[in-house]
């Protein structure tokens, strides 16, 4: 019995613990689901917070641009409305501007139909007087008619031949008169200009820049560059194409030959191997080759940089380098690369002072010689020469045509071919120049004048132009056309074959008939 009732007992404790552990459970899920809740709304809370903050400061930004979005707007607006403003103002001084004009031009119409009243009627006028006068002259011709015996037009027929001989005797003498004047203008004008260009160009120095002579350290270097069996100089010869004079003159070394560029390379390259020491014909070679290099490079730098001392456009390459071998080349000791710069600057001188374009000029008087950079490879006068290679490379006809007639072997066909004459023989003919002794050049003209006048039938011979021309004037009588230029064709050979001198001689037979008769 106490068995049961300890079993019910225990099971009644078992049974009401199972509750209070139920109730307890769902007192615990309650309470965690309340609490869930409460973060739930806190968290939401807390998030619509956080969004309408975002909100309210999203509103104060867009605000804020607005308001300076605004303030720029209205910034422009007022640009706008001022420019606007200006513009009326300047349409609106414009409007007045035409209005007076337009008033000025009402004025000046009403004074021209004024005028062209008046003029309207002065004509009525003169047409009246016209007529009067008309009838007055009728009646003076018949008067004069009547009294004369002789018809109006044959009165004015032997009026207008004594005018016609009166006026032909003015015009003479005014016309004689004219050129007399204008011959004596023209060459104070020339005078002057040609002075002018002289004072204003201040020369260089000229100097010798392509010396034949080498001077050796010692007399030992003789034997050297001779080498056994004279095996050096050969080779030096070889290469070169120069020939190389030893004699007796101690510590010297003469260059001989006529192409001047070989002649800097054979001077170069003797100079070289001297201060090298090392003489063989495998130097001799290697050098030679080096200084050819060297001088083609320095040929190129002199012609760009002369040509970009006168600013020249479109100068071809090959034109340039014949520039540059102008500085290695020499006439009377004159540097021609020195002379063709002056003639340069005398010829652009010359042609500004007349009005013409200087830097035509100026080119023409620049490339005038460059035949001379290859007369040693191509026979011929060095100004054809010169004008071919100008033509070949694109030079312009003018100053194709002023290189080629600078000595008057062609006509020039425009005055840019007599500058380039007129510069030439300025620099030339500068004193100190080129040097010749005086007793030399006297002799080279004594001997000029001499041959020309040993011929039949020269009267007189006279040697221009520091015996560059010879003009022999002959006997009309004696001599004719034809004879006359068969002895220009003597001369030049005669001359060719009997004298030594640079450049060319032109030859100028002149024939003439002169008619002299005295008025008393």
């Amino acid at each position: 019995m106490s068995v049961l009732i300890i079993g019910a007992a225990a099971s009644a404790i078992g049974a009401a613990s199972g509750a209070i552990l139920t109730t307890l459970f769902f007192y615990l899920k309650k309470r965690q689901l309340l609490v869930a809740k409460i973060e739930a709304t806190q968290l939401l809370k807390d998030a619509r917070e956080g969004v309408e903050g975002e909100r309210r400061e999203a509103m104060a930004n867009i605000k804020n641009e607005l308001n300076k979005r605004r303030g720029e707007f209205d910034l422009e607006l007022k640009k706008s409305k001022i420019e606007m403003q200006q513009l009326q103002n300047k349409f609106q001084k414009k409007q007045d501007s035409l209005d007076q004009r337009e008033v000025l031009l009402d004025d000046l119409r009403k004074e021209l139909q004024q005028k062209d009243r008046d003029v309207a009627r002065r004509i009525d006028v003169l047409s009246i007087d016209e007529s009067k006068l008309k009838k007055v002259y009728e009646e003076f011709v018949t008067k004069l008619e009547r009294l004369s015996n002789m018809k109006q037009d044959e009165a004015k027929r032997i009026l207008f031949e004594s005018l016609e001989k009166e006026v032909n005797l003015s015009n003479q003498k005014w016309i004689a008169k004219v050129e007399e004047s204008s011959r004596e203008s023209a060459k104070d004008k020339a005078i002057n200009i040609i002075c002018s260009a002289m004072q204003r160009y201040l020369p260089e120095t000229v100097t010798l820049h392509s010396s034949s002579v080498i001077h050796l350290p010692n007399e030992e270097m003789k034997g050297r560059i001779i080498g056994k069996e004279g095996r050096n100089i050969k080779a030096l010869e070889m290469a070169t194409g120069m020939e190389f004079v030893i004699g007796d003159t101690p510590e010297i070394i003469t260059i001989s030959g006529f192409n001047p560029i070989r002649r800097e390379v054979a001077k170069r390259v003797l100079t070289k191997l001297i201060q090298d020491g090392r003489i063989n014909p495998t130097r001799i070679e290697e050098t030679v080759q080096k200084c050819e290099a060297e001088l083609d490079q320095s040929i190129i730098e002199i012609g760009q940089q002369t040509i970009l001392e006168f600013g020249f456009r479109g100068v071809h390459p090959e034109i340039m380098k014949l520039v540059g071998k102008l500085h290695f080349r020499t006439s009377y000791t004159q540097n021609n690369l020195i002379h063709s710069k002056e003639v340069a600057y005398f010829a652009r001188m010359i042609a500004n002072d007349m009005g013409l374009d200087g830097e035509i000029a100026a080119r023409g008087g620049l490339l005038h010689d460059i035949g001379k950079a290859v007369s040693a490879e191509v026979d011929g006068p060095h100004a054809l020469i010169g004008g071919d290679l100008a033509k070949e490379y694109g030079e312009d006809p003018i100053v194709v045509n002023a290189i080629a007639s600078h000595h008057e072997e062609v006509a020039p066909t425009s005055i840019y071919g007599f500058l380039v004459h007129i510069a030439d023989a300025i620099s030339a003919s500068r004193p100190g120049a080129r040097k010749e002794t005086l007793s030399t050049y006297i002799k080279r003209l004594e001997q000029l004048e001499e041959i020309a006048s040993s011929f039949e039938g020269v009267k007189k011979a006279y040697a221009l132009q520091a015996g560059r021309e010879i003009r022999v004037i002959v006997d009309e009588d004696r001599l004719d056309d034809d004879r006359a230029s068969v002895l220009a064709f003597e001369l030049v050979k005669r001359i060719e074959s009997e004298m030594a001198f640079p450049g060319e001689i032109k030859v100028n037979v002149i024939r003439e008939k002169r008619f002299i008769q005295a008025a008393r």
